[in-house]
């Protein structure tokens, strides 16, 4: 008898854009390294462009479907769109990764007949303040409640957020985790080769950062703190990695301030787990984050890495690398700091593998936990 071939169980992601965020990362994370011939994925976005993971999401198999967003057209057309969208009968479940949005796409699986309905909070605070928007939060955060079915979160900070402190036990915890080997599998002449192909003095020391320019990344805090040290020589360069709506602001903010000779701009790379080795120290300092997997990928590729207090303390992965300061001490602290773990050893490749995979943020620690999500076996 033949045995007809398995279907993979369709699960379709809802996200803004499949840029090179850190969900979104994450998700792909997963999406690499799972059993496709069990379960694909299917991508909803809201980018009229071009997303950075679009051809390999079509080369593992998925598709990626274009909406308008939220925004654009208003919540009514917008759940339409979603059902129209998801009412084919080919998905076991919805995985809704937009934040205090993700009550609709919940609300049209719900409505379209999908069992398995997932919110997953990827962020810890919102910059908009004032009744007003309290009151929209409160109404969003209601929508998830009556249409989700299941609840996740990157980390204890962002599960509070969006679903309340009182509903912490039904939340699953998802670990934000990475693929270990490509950071500590790299050429060790990266940092060199950084310094050649950037035109920084060999002696030089490289302050990296990489994340989308928004207000919540804070960039132009990475810029007076450069300035300070800058005071005492020129041996320090920053360098930024990364696209968002802010990247001209910052760019003219490094003229402004006198720093832009020692600034570089790379934009959207690919080469992550390179460039990360090319750093001698990692600087974070946003002003809110769900977890910041960017933090666990320097550490991963054994950089010092200084963040702001306001970063879980989950991104410790416990290697002697990581300091958390308050936004509130002065730029002399935090360059005091910088210099100070400058000087941090770093762990052998072991010793970094070892502690991600004791602390569970080795990729392949995390993906049972999603199969399991979508009731794959």
């Amino acid at each position: 008898m033949i045995m007809e071939p398995q279907v993979p169980k369709r699960v379709l992601h809802v996200v803004s854009s499949m840029g090179r965020g850190g969900a979104e990362t994450l998700i792909m994370n997963v999406y690499r390294n799972m059993d496709r011939s069990l379960c694909q994925f299917d991508f909803i976005t809201h980018s009229s462009g071009v997303g950075d993971y679009d051809e390999e999401i079509r080369n593992l198999g998925g598709r990626i479907y274009q909406i308008q967003s939220l925004g654009e057209i208003g919540p009514f057309r917008y759940v339409k769109d979603l059902k129209r969208m998801m009412s084919n009968g080919e998905y076991t479940a919805v995985h809704a990764h937009t934040d205090y949005q993700s009550g609709f796409p919940a609300l049209a699986a719900k409505l379209s007949g999908i069992q398995t309905r997932i919110c997953h909070s990827h962020s810890s605070s919102w910059l908009k303040s004032g009744k007003r928007e309290e009151l929209a939060l409160k109404v969003l955060k209601s929508l998830i409640r009556l249409s989700a079915t299941k609840y996740c979160s990157c980390s204890e900070e962002a599960a509070a957020f969006l679903f309340g402190k009182k509903r912490k036990k039904e939340v699953q915890i998802l670990h934000n985790s990475i693929e270990v080997n490509e950071y500590v599998n790299t050429d060790s002449n990266l940092k060199m080769m950084m310094h050649q192909t950037l035109n920084i003095p060999d002696h030089a020391k490289i302050i990296g950062h990489v994340g989308r320019f928004s207000d919540s990344k804070n960039q132009q805090f990475i810029l007076n703190v450069l300035k300070s040290l800058l005071v005492e020589g020129p041996d320090y360069y920053a360098v930024f990695v990364g696209d968002g709506p802010l990247r001209q602001r910052i760019e003219s903010k490094a003229e402004e301030l006198g720093v832009g000779e020692n600034v570089k701009f790379l934009g959207i790379r690919t080469d992550i787990p390179q460039l990360m080795n090319g750093f001698d120290i990692f600087i974070f300092p946003s002003l809110f984050e769900g977890f910041g997997i960017v933090l666990l990928e320097a550490q991963c590729a054994g950089v010092p890495c200084i963040a702001a207090d306001s970063v879980p303390k989950s991104t410790d992965m416990g290697l002697g690398l990581t300091k958390y300061l308050s936004l509130h001490s002065s730029i002399e602290q935090w360059c005091k700091e910088i210099k100070s773990s400058l000087s941090v050893s770093k762990p052998s490749k072991d010793e970094i593998r070892q502690q991600f995979t004791n602390k569970g943020f080795h990729i392949e620690n995390v993906l049972q936990d999603w199969m399991q999500l979508y009731d794959v076996g």
